[in-house]
């Protein structure tokens, strides 16, 4: 009994332990704090940007920016609640390099969306960055690797002329021309890429998919952010240099494709409001399954009580002490009298 009693203490315990971690509200993540509220929210160019670089060819680039499975284009221009195809066009001029993602959104009306530019020097050194289109990111949206050089310390027991460096193993050292799309891109076999598709036309890989929400599209990449420098242009002012030391990129900017439903929609604050619908339809949802969840936790430790109540009641040992305990003594001594052998003297005569 008392160990039963004890599992039902701990059951009891449990279950306020849950409800009163529910009632704990959710805090507002860090990477929503990055939001733009801007269109291209939902398209991080860091994970663009990273998966660029993991891909082998454009095609395959391509098809893995609009794979459902890798989580990265959650896009609607459009505002269907689907996710738009991007495409790639590429754009050569000598060893520089402009990859331009672009949204049919509309029959006839094309949205460039970001450009990643990659550029080689003299000395055979490459530069990669990934540059948002101002009408979906703002003004000088700019973003590329880090290149983290390796910790340097000084070793105290030489005592030579030369400096001695020693390369701590916890050290990142990212070599873009080492990535597998740079070999591709600057090797004999690459062919410029120019996508076939248009509006309503697209590859038999691709199946439209629903949007997701804005907080779970951005908690699912802020990951990417680590490995990258720049973006948002109004924190402090973006200290990426854009290189523009040839035409590549000023061509690609005066020649951008802009289109009239994207901007009516930013200029009515679509974008913005379909965002925050979505962030309160998640925070409404979230809390009628606290209600529901902690009305069936209070049924539960209700119930829970209630058992452990009735399983300490124990039953009376013996009978209530007004119960007589033997049968009364004797039977009655004597019969009552017997009945009047005669009537009574007034009575009337037949």
């Amino acid at each position: 009994m008392k160990t039963k009693i004890g599992f039902l203490i701990i059951i009891f315990i449990a279950v306020l332990t849950t409800m009163n971690a529910q009632d704990v509200p959710a805090t507002e993540t860090d990477n929503d704090t990055e939001l733009l509220g801007l269109p291209g929210d939902n398209l991080d160019l860091y994970a663009v940007l990273d998966l660029f670089q993991k891909s082998k060819t454009i095609e395959e680039f391509e098809k893995s920016l609009n794979d459902e499975k890798t989580g990265v284009n959650n896009l609607d221009l459009n505002l269907d609640d689907k996710v738009d195809f991007i495409k790639v066009e590429s754009k050569q001029d000598k060893d520089d390099f402009v990859f331009v993602l672009q949204v049919d959104v509309l029959e006839g009306e094309i949205q460039d969306v970001a450009a990643i530019l990659v550029t080689k020097d003299k000395e055979g050194k490459v530069t990669l960055q990934m540059s948002g289109n101002e009408d979906l990111y703002g003004k000088d949206y700019v973003i590329e690797p880090k290149l983290e050089t390796p910790a340097v310390t000084a070793n105290p027991g030489y005592t030579g002329a030369d400096t001695v460096v020693v390369v701590s193993e916890t050290s990142n050292v990212v070599v873009i021309e080492s990535e597998p799309i740079i070999h591709y891109i600057y090797s004999p076999v690459y062919v410029p890429y120019y996508p076939p598709y248009y509006y309503g036309y697209y590859p038999p890989y691709y199946r439209p998919y629903p949007v997701i929400h804005i907080s779970f599209y951005s908690r699912n990449n802020r990951y990417h952010r680590n490995h990258y420098h720049g973006g948002r242009h109004n924190h402090g002012g973006n200290t990426v240099v854009i290189n523009n030391n040839n035409n590549t990129y000023n061509n690609y900017s005066k020649k951008s494709n802009t289109s009239k439903t994207v901007n009516n929609n930013k200029n009515k604050g679509n974008y913005k409001s379909k965002n925050s619908s979505n962030k309160a339809s998640t925070a409404k949802t979230n809390n009628t399954s606290k209600k529901t969840n902690k009305a069936d936790i209070n049924k539960a430790s209700t119930k829970s009580t209630k058992n452990m109540q009735n399983s300490s009641v124990k039953k009376p040992s013996t009978r209530p002490a007004n119960t007589p305990s033997t049968r009364p003594a004797s039977k009655p001594a004597s019969r009552p009298a017997a009945r009047p052998t005669s009537r009574p003297s007034g009575g009337r005569r037949r």
